[in-house]
């Protein structure tokens, strides 16, 4: 207590600031309420969104949105009856499409069926640009003819093409929002009650994170319309799952310190102060690592990537911010009865119970070399498991369950083997229209080409290539078209697909090197050594590998997907990095702790580990579960990100954190500090860096606040 602070005062504070603080974050909700509710206006999943900014195929769709009439939906409707087309079949296609051609303004008017070689299916390649580039009206358009194209008696019909397929695509997007929420807050509440024990307690911190999470759609709306960040289906719903799995992390460690607290000092809101001393900073540095680690992806040059970063940084900072204020004010104002039935009464001690992490760390202790290297050869063998990854996804392969339009897209690739459905698209400088028109005919592997809009010194050509979309075949034509026509602009659908792969892979030799040095100086500067951190960074690359390994050994033998998603390995590796040192944090900085106490190394790592194994565990758990998630979307690029981060975090928790790393540290003893002064002397050289008891990390004591379900 300072001096001359009377009993009164202390107590009149006590009130004071966590209403105070109530207060202010009621008055921030009200100011930011009206901008979350926006923030879906602004999300788009069109093309563009995610190719990469600099791409020829980008280039070429945004000069398509400006020629006359603006940007064309493409569609292919696809009738087919397996045992041959009736004549009663090819008259009810001629009718629904004059039925369309009537209803909506087609470029070149009714279009010609295009029958194919066996008889069974008879294609209608139509184009619009009455919706021009707006989103509802494009998927309007898809609808209607949807509505009007129906099959009957054994005949079906479906509508397929890249404007069903945008429709299709908008549809799954669309439905993240709700869907992931509620699953998120569901798997967060059951794991929430099953850590705690209590029905009240769980309620305060999920409560908290929702706020925390209206408060970042807020945010994410003003970048937005600042900066101009991307904002795209997958970036907010990835924005979602941060702020509850960390900020639940955050809560736990700090409602774990309160409780602590609360057991040695009487009155609730000294006892918080005295817990936000003690984790706060590393609560901060862990958060911090992850942001840094996000906002690397700003380096990328794929649209989709780059807009990830600031928000998910915004989800993470959001959350902190809500977990180190709001978190603690609502937690005093309803004092220790919130803990109820396990209420930590003042001057109680808890429990003593064996722990397990106590009897984990003590088999890493006997035999640290054997441990590491078994440990080692594990994650090397798991490894191995990415050379089974699948391909790269194809379109049609990238949902879980397959849409109209993809359907249409499988039938149009069996019935016309001989030549591609979908064009590739050119756009080349008016003036030269004529030559590159003769240029692409001449390519090898074009079957045909013809000139479409002319307007603001560009022309359109439409190109088909002999072999079927996103082969091996077509992609050789893409290639060759844009190494004869400079100065021209190659896109479409699988011109798309070739960016993002390219794309992805140069954004991977730049972010990953980028992410590594911002961890590894954030770890330098918290923990005062070079080894501490090499050992972390090398600890949750291994982790990243192996989490790899384990999805190519899962994603297509057992849940039957076709391909990989480009940006899986970029992704999941700045998201594993980012926050396995988070957890690293925790551990090596109570390691840190206990050695400026004097403690030898083995005691240090395994007494750290023993006092942080509960937390961390609980924290694994619970952000493994939140990124599993996404498993249950209907994108296969989501359910892929999803599986290997959780994968990641549950390896990290429980066999690198808990054996490797430890292991690791008692086989180095002093050196894991080098060259830091705990490095050459064996007794405390500095004073400890926390200003309460225990340090900035330490957990409780007790396991039935910490113990993992």
């Amino acid at each position: 207590m300072r001096a001359g602070e009377t009993t009164t005062t202390r107590t009149r504070r006590g009130r004071a600031v966590p209403w105070a603080m109530l207060g202010l974050w009621i008055a921030v909700i009200a100011l930011v309420g009206p901008f979350a509710a926006k923030l879906g206006s602004v999300q788009h999943d069109k093309v563009t969104d995610y190719l990469p900014a600099s791409a020829d195929s980008t280039q070429a769709a945004k000069i398509e949105e400006k020629l006359p009439g603006g940007e064309t939906t493409e569609m292919v409707l696809v009738y087919h009856r397996g045992g041959g087309l009736s004549a009663a079949d090819r008259k009810t296609a001629a009718g629904q499409v004059a039925e369309i051609t009537r209803q909506h303004k087609l470029i070149g008017g009714a279009p010609e069926g295009i029958p194919s070689k066996d008889g069974t299916t008879l294609m209608y390649p139509i184009a619009s640009n009455e919706p021009g580039a707006d989103e509802e009206k494009q998927d309007k358009l898809v609808t209607d003819v949807r509505e009007v194209a129906q099959g009957e008696g054994g005949l079906s019909v479906d509508v397929g093409g890249t404007g069903a397929l945008g429709t299709d695509s908008g549809a799954v997007y669309d439905s993240l929002g709700g869907p992931l929420l509620y699953t998120t807050v569901a798997v967060v509440a059951v794991l929430l009650i099953l850590i705690y024990r209590s029905p009240v307690l769980w309620l305060v911190p999920l409560v908290v994170a929702g706020i925390a999470d209206y408060m970042s759609m807020g945010v994410a709306y003003g970048l937005n319309q600042a900066f101009g960040t991307t904002v795209s289906g997958q970036s907010s719903g990835v924005m979602t799952i941060l702020v509850f799995g960390a900020g639940t992390d955050y809560a736990l460690l700090l409602v774990a310190r309160y409780r602590e607290e609360l057991r040695r000092i009487e009155r609730p809101y000294e006892a918080m102060v005295a817990a936000l001393r003690g984790c706060g900073p590393a609560v901060l540095a862990s958060s911090g690592t992850v942001a840094a680690g996000l906002l690397c992806l700003l380096a990328a040059d794929l649209n989709s990537s780059r807009g990830m970063g600031p928000l998910g940084t915004v989800g993470v900072l959001c959350a902190l911010i809500a977990m180190l204020t709001l978190l603690p004010a609502i937690l005093v104002l309803v004092g220790r009865r919130v803990f109820w039935p396990l209420v930590p009464a003042f001057g109680s001690t808890p429990k003593q119970r064996r722990s397990l992490f106590s009897a984990m760390g003590s088999s890493a202790g006997r035999r640290p070399l054997t441990v590491l290297a078994s440990g080692a050869v594990l994650l090397g063998a798991l490894a191995l498991g990415s050379l089974n990854l699948p391909g790269a996804l194809k379109q049609e392969d990238s949902f879980v369950t397959k849409p109209e339009s993809v359907v249409a897209m499988e039938t149009v690739a069996k019935a016309y083997p001989e030549q591609g459905s979908q064009p590739i698209d050119v756009i080349t400088p008016q003036d030269r229209a004529d030559d590159t028109l003769a240029t692409v005919r001449g390519t090898p592997g074009v079957a045909g080409a013809e000139k479409g809009r002319t307007g603001d010194g560009w022309t359109e050509i439409s190109v088909f290539a002999k072999s079927a979309p996103q082969s091996a075949g077509e992609s050789a034509t893409i290639k060759s078209l844009r190494d004869e026509l400079k100065g021209s602009y190659v896109g479409g659908d699988s011109a798309q697909q070739i960016d993002l792969e390219d794309t992805n892979a140069r954004d991977t030799k730049i972010v990953v090197p980028l992410v590594l040095v911002c961890v590894m100086l954030i770890l330098i500067g918290l923990l005062r050594s070079l080894v501490a951190p090499l050992l972390l960074v090398v600890a949750v690359v291994a982790v990243w590998g192996a989490s790899l390994g384990i999805g190519g050994l899962v994603f297509e033998p057992l849940l039957g997907l076709k391909g990989t998603d480009p940006g899986l390995g970029l992704l999941s590796f700045v998201f594993l990095v980012a926050l396995g040192v988070d957890y690293g944090i925790f551990l090596m900085h109570r390691m840190r702790e206990e050695s400026l106490a004097g403690a030898e190394p083995a005691t240090a790592a395994l007494t750290a580990l023993r006092t942080t194994g509960g937390v961390i565990a609980s924290a694994g758990l619970v952000l493994a579960a939140t990124f599993a998630v996404l498993t249950n979307m209907g994108l296969v690029q989501l359910v892929q990100l999803g599986f290997v981060i959780a994968v990641g975090v549950l390896l990290d928790t429980f066999l690198v954190r808990t054996y490797l790393v430890t292991s690791a540290s008692v086989a180095l003893g002093r050196k894991v500090w080098w060259p830091g002064v705990l490095s050459r002397e064996p007794g405390p050289a500095e004073p400890a860096a926390s200003s309460g008891r225990g340090g900035p990390t330490e957990p409780p004591r007790h396991p039935e606040a910490v113990s993992a379900p």
